[in-house]
């Protein structure tokens, strides 16, 4: 009696515990392209198999900044695909340094032009619209201006096409602009811009529409096609605020977020919070819908770190740096590119001495939570005069899909970073490349791997990859039910290998090639993999 009234009591709570787990999330991903950049649909890795992040391959100089209205401090560039050309807009600045210190620019700050056909050779037109030197003969494009009781600053601009379907013809074009200091309350502020061809610029509002932020950065905003509103993203510092007069030591550079229906108003502000990564100084943080799957956000913000006393990490002085204190830098800081230069920027703040930066990865699907690469994506790399100094690797908001390099490729990624950053009289902006969707791949050696995903529905009746493997690497899929076993006709046995390297193949199963029966049903897929990268997948017809 008594085994039989435990054994009840055992099967009442196994059954209890049964009801009580909650339901398995399904993820309705449709024909959407799907990355690996953050872990939403990834439910386990096995074997040998990691995501690995991926790194830009340095090509050719696409500008430099050597007009007299330019210089050193160019910097904030936005690009974009419009029709049948590409635009660019950037901060144009030069700050001077010589055996002194760092001295103000030489001129005022501006926002300049320029364009392409391929987005790769860039011209600077000569557009007539705003006087330097007695000429307008120049690219110049915005200038500073009053507006309200506060002067619009060009020099960290942030410009895009609106892609909202309800846009006015005459704000098609869209920028943020920092509001220089107030003269009463000192605070800053962000002001609106618009334009109906991206060349007149006019104010939206006589005051800043965004005003809790440190804004001294690329602060920008776009029109989220997946949400159904904008979205801003803006340079903040965490302990109670940013002033050049109180330094707070433990404060950092970090970025804010907030939505608007009509890029007046806004609301819903969050600072953005990161899966696995810790407190880090940002600066920028470069955020855009990835064109080929909109529904994700991606982030190139640039990373300030402070390296190089020997006596371990210090905080950065507001004032200029004793040649003791230089003195005591280490032996790898020495050693970087132009260490005269970088001993003259220590003396205006030794900051500037001893700052490095570099270009990250971060990705999100709510706009707030973002999966943040620890390791640099876009890293200095190899010493050369202009590399490795504060400004470095400073990536142009989106990067843009352009002619690949070799003859017969595929598209693929162009970014655009800035180096001698306040090293020469102008400074200069590289080209970079990279695979289309080639952020992040799951990857595994010869002796394989595998990614499971979370259960999803699809649509579509083909599965396609973009992949690549060695000549004796492979991929395979399989398609399995909700508790991991494999459909029937759909198994890995069922499943052709599949080599070569390729944006878009279809998988193929011998007995099964087409995927309608399936379609709405919820599935896993289960890749095998085998010295080989899968770097996206989508259900397509």
């Amino acid at each position: 009696m008594t085994r039989c009234f435990t054994l009840a009591l055992l099967m009442h709570s196994a059954c209890s515990l049964a009801v009580a787990q909650p339901p398995v999330a399904v993820h309705e991903i449709g024909s959407r392209r799907e990355l690996f950049v953050e872990g939403t649909l990834i439910e386990r890795l096995a074997g040998k198999a990691e995501l690995r992040l991926q790194h830009p391959v340095a090509q050719e100089i696409v500008l430099e900044h050597n007009e007299p209205w330019e210089g050193s401090g160019c910097v904030y560039h936005s690009v974009f695909k419009d029709g049948d050309r590409y635009r660019m807009y950037y901060a144009a600045g030069h700050l001077e340094v010589t055996p002194k210190g760092v001295n103000a620019s030489t001129h005022g700050l501006f926002c300049c032009y320029a364009e392409s056909e391929d987005g790769i050779h860039w011209q600077k037109p000569s557009l007539g619209l705003h006087e330097f030197n007695g000429s307008k003969s120049n690219n110049i494009v915005m200038v500073r201006q009053q507006v309200g009781d506060a002067i619009s600053e060009p020099g960290e601009p942030a410009v895009f096409k609106d892609e909202n379907p309800d846009a006015p013809a005459d704000a098609r074009y869209k920028a943020l602009l920092p509001a220089s200091r107030l003269p009463k309350d000192h605070r800053r502020g962000l002001l609106a811009f618009k334009s109906p061809d991206g060349l007149h610029w006019s104010p939206m509002s006589d005051k800043p529409i965004i005003n809790d932020g440190a804004f001294d950065s690329q602060n920008l905003a776009f029109w989220d096609s997946a949400h159904g509103h904008y979205r801003a993203y803006w340079r903040y510092f965490t302990k109670g605020g940013y002033d050049e007069k109180v330094w707070d030591p433990q404060g950092h550079r970090a970025i804010r977020t907030a939505t608007s229906k009509d890029f007046l108003t806004w609301t819903d502000q969050a600072d953005l919070l990161y899966v696995d990564s810790p407190s880090e100084q940002l600066y920028t943080n470069v955020v855009a819908l990835y064109d080929r799957a909109p529904h994700v956000l991606i982030g190139f913000p640039m990373r300030y770190v402070e390296r190089g006393h020997n006596d371990g990490p210090d905080h950065e002085a507001r004032a200029g740096a004793s040649p003791e204190r230089i003195r005591e830098w280490s032996a790898s800081l020495r050693a970087l590119p132009e260490f005269e230069n970088r001993q003259w920027r220590a003396k205006a703040s030794e900051r500037y001495g001893r700052a490095l930066t570099e270009g990250l990865l971060m990705a999100s699907r709510d706009g707030v939570t973002f999966k943040r690469w620890n390791e640099g994506f876009l890293r200095p790399g190899i010493e050369r005069n202009g590399t490795w100094n504060y400004g470095h690797q400073s990536i142009a908001w989106h990067p843009v899909e352009t002619k690949g390099a070799l003859e017969g490729a595929p598209n693929e990624l162009s970014f655009f970073a800035v180096e001698s950053y306040w090293t020469d009289t102008s400074d200069l902006l590289r080209r970079y490349t990279l695979r289309l969707d080639g952020f992040v791949s799951v990857n595994a050696p010869m002796s394989g791997g595998e990614l499971i995903t979370r259960p999803i529905t699809f649509t579509g009746n083909q599965l396609s990859l973009n992949f690549s493997t060695s000549a004796a690497g492979s991929v395979r899929v399989e398609l399995q039910d909700q508790e991991g076993k494999p459909l029937p006709g759909y198994s890995i046995d069922d499943c052709e290998e599949l080599f070569g390297d390729t944006l878009d193949r279809n998988v193929v199963w011998k007995t099964n090639p087409d995927l309608s029966t399936i379609i709405g049903q919820t599935v896993r897929l289960r890749f095998v993999l085998h010295d080989a990268d899968v770097f996206s997948f989508q259900f397509r017809d």
